[in-house]
């Protein structure tokens, strides 16, 4: 016996672990007391407490009397049902309550097993929620395609409707129960029925083009139907086709209204000496008349929806004329114009009208230009020539400046580590050491390759500036003292600074940049004496000057001019001269990235350099920089450098190189901060919600993995609204700048920086308001 009872205790204890592993809840009733014997694991993680009395049952998983005697009332027959039969019965859905006060929904099933009542809960709460939510998105797909004015439609394989929406009846005067109870090709237009019929076949096929076709209406009068269709596929089966049916015959009615109105003008034009031509709002061309060959020896046909500018004309005419369409088309009168274009035979000019049309209600439909024209194939051909040659030379630089790019970001993280590294160990060691020079040596090497990299930013154009406003003169007069050291005495630099300088927006390093790279260039052209002139002055560019000068628009400019009386270039040289690695000098004396930073510059500021040279007669360069037409304050000489001072401030470092986090903590330390280091900007996040002070600055990185530094910052600011943030990279990928110009009141240091530039932007960004 005690072998029998110790087997049935070890029967009874596999049973209940594996009804507490069942992934449903399960509870056993002892309808002799009327108490719950067994409740698994399952149902106590369901319904969040452990196993209840049968009274505390009912009490807590159906609080509402009035629902407790409704589900006490359903069970009943159910539970005499289980009991007769000996099966498992499903005896219904049940609102279930749990201990944390939610409601879930539960299928009950019961069976007997002696007297115990075993009661197995299915949670169908997910499904009932997905069956409801289903059941509402069906309810407002057909409240949206019952309201839109089109038709939608869906048809089986052999094109029977098996749906049509009820804007059939407003489109087409049938019912959906009229429509549907014909064949479709009862309602198309005989003539149209064959290449519809195909249409099917190819929806069906997978092919989805739109198709317009003839419909007749209840009324006998014909409708024009555009429609879009795709094939219904369901689990992997073709089952029909549906689609959506617009009435478009309003639209053929105008199409045709406009096609005879336009063969009455026609008639009346083709005859006429003068160019004829009618165009959109967007400068596309409606009519042109068949003497067109005047201008060019393109047939009238060919310039049908195209545009001048499609059509290979010279850019200033492109532009002019498209301004002169836009005019019209906002509300201006008639006028004359005249247009230039030079071409081989000279410069021919022909005269045109410009007229707008109007429609019924006074609105601008097209505009009508009357030209007599001499010239045109001959410059169009010669435009299409120099464009192809800028989109070849725009596409290598725009090449090479990616590369140059993102070797430069790289780079500049590495001389971020050997510099800040060298500084470190030559704070620690005594200046009279051997080992100290070997260091500054290092630092120089580093500081000189960090130059390089700038160079590289430059041409780039992905160097990061903060463009100010500034006298031209001012800031040429501020570096000629440097510049003359650099040139050596031998040669003679002279300054005419124009009088009444515009003012121009640009980083004030940038035109440092640029004077150094061009006093260089002319300083080794010139053999042994010679001279320098550095000039100024204000400029007015008409259509006339630029049209011949690439990329110069015309407008305002402050020049700035750089000539020498040196060797000079001949026209193999100009050709390649701001081409990156290009250089004429000697193997080791040069990087040929000197002009190549200039013209990165030029262009970053929307300016223009023209360069004028011949051989054994020395060069100029001229640089057109666009005048500042906004409010200007007078520039005040910066403040002779102070010592940076330390602080106390507690700043929070995110940089995913390890190495420079490394570096960057301890120059900051050294300064008297109090740092927390994070190598992703999940840490940084996560140290920022832990500690307990004030954060008063973040230092990071633009460009992390999960997210970049901009992102980062404005997490943190929620945690720390007044916290300051200094941005770092070696190169700003435009993330916290547009076009690598940096918005007014962020802070940013280019890698690799030395330990002094960092103090001194930390303390800048900490005493910022």
């Amino acid at each position: 016996r005690q072998r029998a009872e110790e087997a049935l205790k070890k029967s009874e204890a596999k049973l209940r672990d594996a009804l507490d592993a069942a992934p449903f809840p399960v509870a056993i009733v002892d309808l002799r007391d009327d108490n719950i014997e067994f409740w698994s694991l399952s149902a106590q993680n369901l319904f969040g407490h452990t196993a209840p009395t049968a009274a505390e049952w009912y009490q807590i998983a159906y609080p509402d009397p009035a629902y407790r005697q409704e589900v006490i009332n359903r069970w009943k027959p159910f539970l005499e049902t289980a009991r007769s039969s000996g099966q498992v019965v499903n005896t219904g859905e049940y609102q279930v309550t749990c201990s944390n006060g939610s409601v879930c929904i539960c299928e009950l099933y019961a069976a007997f097993l002696n007297e115990n009542l075993i009661v197995t809960f299915n949670d169908v709460t997910g499904r009932k929620r997905a069956e409801d939510a289903l059941r509402k998105s069906e309810e407002k797909f057909r409240d949206l395609v019952e309201d839109i004015n089109d038709i939608f439609f869906t048809l089986d394989k052999e094109g029977r409707f098996t749906y049509i929406s009820p804007a059939v009846q407003a489109v087409l005067g049938y019912s959906p129960e009229e429509f549907m109870a014909r064949p479709l090709g009862k309602y198309i237009y005989p003539e149209d029925r064959p290449s519809l019929i195909a249409a099917f076949h190819n929806v069906l096929s997978g092919a989805q083009r739109p198709n317009e076709y003839r419909v007749f209406k209840k009324s006998g009068e014909i409708c024009w139907i555009r429609s879009s269709s795709k094939p219904i596929v369901v689990n992997g089966v073709l089952t029909g086709i549906k689609g959506i049916a617009t009435d478009i015959t309003e639209q053929k009615l105008a199409q045709e209204s406009l096609r005879q109105s336009e063969e009455t003008h026609r008639a009346l034009v083709q005859g006429m000496p003068d160019i004829v031509m009618r165009f959109d709002r967007a400068g596309r061309h409606l009519f042109v008349s068949d003497n067109v060959h005047g201008m060019s020896d393109l047939r009238a046909a060919q310039f049908i929806g195209k545009t001048h500018r499609e059509l290979g004309f010279p850019e200033t005419l492109c532009q002019s004329w498209e301004e002169a369409i836009q005019r019209l088309f906002d509300g201006g009168a008639a006028f004359e114009t005249e247009f230039t274009l030079e071409g081989k035979k000279g410069l021919i000019i022909f005269n045109s009208r410009l007229v707008p049309e109007y429609d019924g209600q006074g609105l601008v439909t097209s505009v009508l230009s009357i030209s007599r024209d001499i010239t045109a194939h001959k410059q169009a051909e010669t435009e299409k020539i120099k464009l192809e040659g800028q989109l070849q030379q725009a596409q290598k630089m725009e090449s090479v400046g990616r590369l140059a790019g993102g070797v430069a970001h790289d780079f500049n993280n590495m001389l971020g580590i050997i510099l800040g590294h060298a500084e470190l160990a030559m704070d620690r060691m005594d200046p009279a050491q051997p080992l100290f020079a070997d260091l500054m040596e290092i630092r120089k090497a580093a500081e000189r390759s960090a130059n390089l990299t700038q160079q590289l930013l430059a041409f780039a154009r992905k160097q990061t500036v903060s463009p100010k406003i500034i006298d031209l003169n001012e800031t040429v007069e501020g570096m000629l003292k440097m510049l003359r050291r650099l040139i050596g005495e031998d040669i003679d630099l002279a300054w005419l600074p124009g009088a009444g300088m515009w003012p121009i927006k640009m980083d004030v390093s940038q035109i440092d940049q640029i004077m150094v790279n061009l006093c260089v260039n002319a300083r080794d052209a010139i053999t042994d004496v010679g001279r320098i002139t550095i000039e100024t002055g204000n400029r007015r560019l008409d259509e006339a000057f630029c049209a011949n000068q690439e990329g110069l628009a015309p407008g305002e400019y402050a020049l700035l001019s750089v000539s020498d009386n040196g060797c000079g270039m001949g026209k193999d040289i100009l050709d390649k001269l701001f081409e990156p690695f290009f250089t004429t000098k000697e193997i080791g004396k040069g990087t040929g990235l000197g002009l190549a930073t200039v013209f990165g510059i030029i262009k970053q500021n929307n300016g223009f350099i023209n360069v004028y040279s011949e051989l054994n007669h020395g060069t100029t360069f001229n640089i057109y920089l666009p005048r500042y037409v906004g409010k200007t304050r007078q520039m005040q000489a910066e403040a002779m450098a102070a010592p940076i001072a330390q602080g106390h401030e507690t700043i929070l470092i995110a940089e995913d190189d390890s190495a420079i986090l490394e570096i960057t903590t301890i120059m900051l330390e050294q300064q008297g901060y109090r740092v927390l280091s994070a190598n992703t900007p999940g840490e940084a996040i996560r140290l920022a919600r832990e500690y307990a002070d004030q954060i008063h600055l973040l230092v990071t990185d633009v460009v992390m993995p999960e997210m970049n530094g901009r992102d980062l910052a404005k997490n943190l600011l929620s945690l720390y609204p007044r916290m300051k943030r200094l941005f770092m990279s070696g190169y700003t990928a435009d993330v916290i700048a547009h076009h690598g110009v940096l918005d007014p009141g962020v802070y940013f240091i280019q890698k690799p920086f030395r330990k002094k530039d960092l103090a001194a932007k930390v303390r800048e960004a900490l005493d910022s308001e």
